[in-house]
């Protein structure tokens, strides 16, 4: 066999061998697994530029205002997707949000009202105001994350 023929095939083998390493996916009828994390996702997309542009002291009003708004608006997406049945892998969500389910909730509904002043601080223009907003939804987050996720 020729050298790049044996590297081909070397590299076809690892790449068929990290595939079959992946994540389980969700195969689920509406993919509610997938759909939640894909909503967290969308969420940290806008939420990190706004704490990059705090610790940097790069804040833009108009910029950061865009970013709260969207979140705002993406901030509901995973909740529906916390169904009995979806507890499955590839869930990063620990049994807890089934086993607990009213402390989960009041974790979301924090969750929410943070956002909800976030928002409002960020139409302020209040720059002080705006951190301790993001600041206190940074720490709805994580507050939720130590409980009901693995990590």
């Amino acid at each position: 066999m020729q050298k790049i023929g044996r590297i081909a095939l070397l590299a076809l083998c690892s790449a068929t061998l990290l595939g079959a390493c992946g994540e389980p996916e969700d195969t689920r009828p509406g993919q509610p697994v997938k759909t939640r994390q894909t909503a967290f996702k969308e969420m940290i997309k806008v939420f990190e530029p706004m704490g990059v542009m705090l610790r940097g002291k790069r804040y833009e009003e108009e910029k950061f205002l865009r970013l709260a708004t969207a979140l705002h608006e993406k901030r509901d997406g995973p909740w529906a997707h916390f169904g009995p049945d979806t507890n499955y892998p590839p869930t990063k969500a620990t049994p807890l949000v089934w086993q607990e389910p009213e402390r989960f909730a009041r974790q979301r509904d924090g969750f929410l009202k943070a956002t909800d002043e976030l928002l409002a601080a960020a139409r302020s223009k209040d720059q002080a105001r705006i951190q301790a907003a993001y600041d206190a939804a940074y720490a709805s987050c994580q507050d939720c994350h130590k409980p009901f996720k693995t990590r």
